[in-house]
């Protein structure tokens, strides 16, 4: 079968997972049209921290996290924040948080991130190779920094986590940090060499070029706003705010942190919240980064990115409405210079975004389960980018009816 020439499918979300989506269904055949309500990538794929991040797949939701979500929560330069005008909306969601924490639960869902992160690197590579841009890809990884024994013996359940399913990592001392980081500043004493977790020369471009390859096979893009779908026994048709209906066999939400509002259109609800993510474009940092850098015991990350140097991380939790609050970004940016003494902030811009997360912090990838046709492929929190290409592939493979490479049941909708 040409492209475009089988089933007529709408996208709605033009994220990386859905711009990826696309184009994976484009080739094998459907017709495809990819909708959006802003243009594509301009959403948490323009802000991620470009980090292919295959060891981060340690669920959020676990006993660990949520004894020190206390502090975390009146400590004002915490990681975390909670609106308080959100707490109360919050309340539901935070419960299946904590029912995700229990320790049956844990082993269950390091293994249904690791089985999608073990193959995100080859993906991605395969991706960007296909699309005509291999060079995105860094041949470096990433550091996970440490001041002293106490922040490493801290992080020592995750790095047994990455024992336990076999992902490479190594201990460095001061002397070879320096080495390969020489902007690192002397405090810190201890690092791990995390090889596989790469960095893209820059996510959004990454977009663009799927988007034009998608474009080439036949695929059209179109801006514009959901309001709603009609549906019988299954999906026919989405309409638009604009008042057009597209007729359709296949509806794919892949809209990020707003998926859940047009699930609960099609009667199906799902608990997704936004996991608001801040990050500094810093332009003119007058220093040079080979490898991104996370320090665990302050929350925050930089990766060299997008021409210059990308400063973020925290969790603000106050719904997809409320006006960004630049002070998350301000926090990051101090403690990057703690690790980064060097750092100038010149010629910078501040950004906030919606990761998609889910109270048990894997993803849906989907059937409906309430209307035939009906696929949902959102929530993959702090690792879209990294699972996109994976996550294009398996969809591809649902969709189409082929059987996919993994089993999906971990990552199905009416789990919750």
């Amino acid at each position: 079968m040409k492209p475009g020439k089988g089933p007529s499918t709408i996208v709605i979300g033009a994220g990386v997972i859905g711009s990826a989506i696309a184009y994976d269904l484009q080739k094998r055949g459907r017709d495809v049209t990819l909708i959006d309500r802003d243009a594509p990538g301009k959403g948490a794929s323009f802000g991620n921290m470009a980090s292919i991040a295959v060891t981060e797949f340690m669920p959020v939701a676990r006993p660990s996290t949520w004894k020190r979500i206390p502090g975390w929560i009146i400590d004002p330069d915490g990681p975390i924040r909670i609106s308080p005008k959100y707490m109360l909306p919050l309340i539901p969601w935070f419960v299946r948080f904590l029912a995700a924490s229990r320790p049956s639960a844990m082993r269950r869902l390091e293994a249904a991130g690791a089985v999608l992160c073990e193959r995100s690197l080859t993906d991605t590579r395969a991706l960007l190779f296909e699309i005509g841009v291999p060079e995105q890809l860094s041949a470096t990884g990433c550091l996970s920094l440490y001041a002293n024994e106490d922040e490493f013996r801290a992080d020592a359940e995750r790095i047994k986590m990455l024992d336990r399913f076999g992902f490479d990592y190594e201990v460095l001392d001061a002397t070879v940090i320096r080495d390969l980081e020489p902007e690192i500043t002397d405090t810190i004493t201890k690092a791990v060499l995390l090889p596989d977790n790469r960095t893209l020369a820059d996510p959004y471009q990454m977009v663009l070029q799927l988007i034009e390859r998608f474009q080439a096979l036949g695929g059209k893009v179109r801006r514009a706003e959901v309001k709603g779908f009609e549906r019988s026994d299954r999906i026919s048709a989405v309409q638009l705010a604009d008042g057009v209906t597209l007729q359709c066999d296949e509806v794919v939400l892949c809209a990020g942190a707003f998926t859940a509002r047009l699930s609960k259109l099609l009667g199906e609800p799902m608990p997704l919240e936004t996991e608001r993510g801040y990050h500094t474009q810093i332009m003119a940092s007058g220093i040079s980064m080979a490898h991104s850098i996370i320090w665990p015991a302050k929350a925050f990350m930089v990766s060299p990115t997008a021409g210059g140097i990308r400063v973020g991380g925290t969790v603000e939790m106050a719904g997809l409405d409320a006006a960004p609050d630049y002070r998350r970004s301000k926090i990051t940016v101090r403690r990057a210079r703690e690790a980064l003494p060097n750092l100038k902030v010149e010629e910078f811009t501040e950004w906030m975004g919606h990761r998609p997360a889910f109270p048990d912090t894997i993803p849906v990838m989907s059937t409906s389960a309430k209307t035939k046709g009906v696929f949902y492929a959102t929530g993959h929190g702090h690792l879209g980018l990294t699972c996109a290409a994976t996550c294009a592939h398996l969809m591809g493979e649902l969709i189409t009816g082929d059987r996919p490479k993994i089993d999906l049941s971990p990552y199905r909708i009416d789990r919750f």
